[in-house]
Order: C-alpha cells, then structure tokens, then sequence
C-alpha cells in the first residue's frame, strides 16, 4: 500500500524546493538587468563595426522620424547583427528583459553604441496616459523659459513621480514644457559635473554632451541645457 503520508510530504518538499530556486537569483537578475556592463557594449559596438564594414556602411539601426530626439534616434536593430555578428542581445537590453535600449550617437561620423534608460520612458507614458484621461496639462510653477514643474495632485499622484538617475545615486524630477511634453530633469547632475569637473563650456551651447559623452547611458527625454552667467545648468530658450 502506498504511504499518503510520506508521499504528502514528498509533494511538500518539491514544491518548496521549486519556490526556493525561483526566487533564489532575484537580486542577481536584476543587476543583471539594470547594470551598463562595459564588456557588453563593447561586444555590440564590435557587432555594429564588423555589420558596417561588410555592408558597405550601412548600420543596423530602425528608421525614425526625421524630428525624434537625437538621443534615441537611432535604435539599434539586433536582428540585423544576430547571429552573423553577435551571438545575442545583451542581458540588459530591453529584448531580453532588461531595461535598456541599445542606440548608436554619431552615426554620421563615429556611430558609437550608447544606452537609453528605458523606465524613464515608461514613467513618460504613465504621465501622457494619465494626461489624456484627466483631460488637462498639468502645469505648475515656472522653473525655466517655457518649462514648468508639474501639477502630480491635479493629475491624482500623492506625491510626484521621479526616476532613478543612471549618472548618480539621486532620483531625478519631471518636468513639463509648453508643447505640454514631459522631459526628465538632469539638471541635478548637470550642476554636479559643472562644480566638480568644472568643464569649459560656454553660455549657449547644448550642454547635455557633458552626460553623453561621459556615460554609457544618454541623457534621453531631456530638453537641452546651456549655462548661465554663474556657470549653473539652465534649460535652453529654445531647442536647436
């Protein structure tokens, strides 16, 4: 006669066995998802390069319109280099569930593989569609020419919404501009490279490459930036 009993507890002890392994790796899986590894974009930028030289200088890249931002213009197209070029996408990439999304910067001179946080794109979304159901732009105090900080208990927040800052520990607010756009705000650690580095940049000029540049990930969803006469990130008058 079979044991019930001794079966139970055999049947107890697999499933918990199956719910440990499960959840065994979880903060391991999400560094992996959220971390910029150096080694990875340079195996893609490796991919890119080998892809644009047997191709007579094309990229593999999705088309986009004309008047998309520059920082995430130009969306790396994986299907193109894999598995010719590159075995698979990156574990952090936003096609195997991380959540960045590869892009290239300088493709008319340099095309160099960068990063797009993708949850500040996700946070975007979540304003428009709370936007579109409230039926009203949300402006609230003027923080610079023509850009406003927004109005979250108008929009049914309790408190307001903010990312997480892949330049830096802090959490970045924001913004909404006239054209009633959402932009992220990077001018908190704008304002630290300014101080700590202090780069010569001049009144004027987009200052958004001291970002770009100097970090894997791209200041994406942002307005452009100069300085004012205090040497102190302002948002630009108008986007050139």
């Amino acid at each position: 006669m079979v044991n019930m009993k001794r079966i139970g507890i055999v049947l107890f002890s697999s499933i918990i066995l199956i719910l440990t392994g499960c959840s065994m790796y979880p903060d391991d899986e999400k560094v992996t998802r959220e971390t910029p590894y150096a080694d990875q974009l340079e195996t893609i930028q490796k991919a890119v390069d080998a892809y644009q030289e047997s191709t007579g200088g094309l990229l593999p890249i999705k088309t986009r319109d004309a008047e998309t931002d520059i920082y995430i213009k130009y969306p790396i197209e994986f299907a193109q280099i894999i598995p010719t070029y590159t075995e698979k996408p990156p574990s952090n990439s936003y096609e195997t569930g991380g959540i960045y999304q590869y892009v290239l910067m300088d493709v008319e001179n340099n095309p160099t593989v960068k990063l797009v946080d993708l949850r500040s794109a996700e946070r975007i979304r979540e304003l428009n569609l709370r936007k579109q159901i409230n039926g009203r732009v949300p402006f609230n105090d003027a923080v610079g020419e023509n850009v406003y900080t927004v109005d979250f208990k108008a929009m049914g927040f309790k408190e307001p919404l903010t990312v997480p800052s892949p330049y830096s520990d802090t959490f970045l607010p924001i913004v909404i501009a006239g054209d009633g756009k959402f932009y992220i705000d990077y001018s908190i650690d704008l304002n630290r490279i300014l101080k700590e580095q202090q780069p010569d940049v001049k009144e004027g000029e987009d200052i958004r490459y001291l970002l770009a540049d100097n970090y894997p990930v791209l200041p994406a969803y942002s307005r452009p930036y100069t300085v004012n006469d205090q040497n102190e990130p302002i948002f630009m008058t108008e986007i050139k």
